[in-house]
């Protein structure tokens, strides 16, 4: 594994999401998943978010049409919070999750709708 890498990942890593999630995920690691969480954090978010190219909010807007397309609610919920902090409003989730609908259905769109509930009320945002 490429420290240089992992060490830009996990500072991305914890500023998208937070510290605390990553440290209560890399400390619940194990012999068997701590490789994993070690490539993710230098592939994913050294080597993905790493990249200067598109900006963190517009790459967090991504995230959540793709991990909304894939139904991936747990991860949609926790890049949804990141999203905030990247500065994503109420409205461009909503317009995101619409998109969500005309590409993925509405079932799909409405369990974006529920998880995007879930995560403005917590951030006294509805």
């Amino acid at each position: 594994m490429d420290e240089k890498m992992f060490e830009k990942g996990l500072a991305n890593r914890k500023a998208v999401v937070g510290a605390e999630y990553v440290e209560k995920n890399l400390a619940a690691a194990d012999d068997f998943s701590l490789p994993f969480q070690e490539a993710m954090t230098a592939w994913c978010w050294g080597f993905g978010w790493g990249d200067e190219a598109i900006d963190h909010k517009t790459r967090s807007m991504m995230n959540l049409a793709m991990l909304g397309a894939l139904g991936k609610m747990n991860e949609w919920e926790i890049h949804c919070r990141g999203a905030i902090k990247n500065g994503v409003t109420k409205e461009e989730i909503r317009a995101i999750v619409h998109v969500v609908g005309i590409y993925c259905g509405v079932p799909q769109s409405l369990e974006c709708f529920r998880s995007a509930r879930k995560v403005l009320e917590e951030h006294d945002m509805l």
